[in-house]
């Protein structure tokens, strides 16, 4: 199987339920597709446990019929949760071949490689601005994301 790099967008964070949240698109997920990701985002975001409010997201709009959406969000303040949901993909458990119907994924996969390279930006990003200095800093986290380009 042949390696191609795709593209990797960076979108400015939204806030969500009351979380802030980082955005990474992965190829060109058509507008239909984008609204109905992130009208599921909030059935996949945490409830709140006392660590600064943040989470990332990952946008994967597939070369086939699929599409992914991978939420990762900060818990008990230096753990990483996972949730995911995909559409068109029948192999992940999806109906039919309709990239913006979305369905909930059992936590199983966490990322393709076009997926991880945010997972190591956002884990050093959250070390950086959160863990490390005497204070926590989310509004420099939330600053500070993976440079749009190729996904390496």
């Amino acid at each position: 199987m042949a390696f191609a790099e795709k593209i990797l967008t960076v979108p400015p964070p939204i806030e969500v339920g009351g979380r802030h949240v980082k955005r990474y698109h992965v190829g060109s997920p058509e507008p239909h597709v984008e609204k109905a990701a992130y009208a599921l985002l909030p059935d996949l975001l945490p409830e709140p446990d006392g660590t600064p409010p943040a989470s990332f997201v990952v946008l994967h709009r597939g070369g086939d019929t699929g599409a992914y959406l991978n939420v990762y969000s900060w818990a008990w303040d230096n753990a990483l949760r996972f949730t995911g949901a995909a559409g068109g993909q029948r192999f992940l458990g999806c109906p039919d071949d309709d990239p913006a119907h979305f369905v909930r994924l059992a936590p199983d996969f966490i990322g393709c490689v076009y997926e991880l390279p945010p997972i190591t930006h956002e884990r050093d990003a959250w070390v950086r601005h959160v863990l490390a200095p005497e204070r926590p800093d989310l509004a420099a986290y939330l600053t500070d994301s993976l440079p749009e380009g190729m996904t390496g």
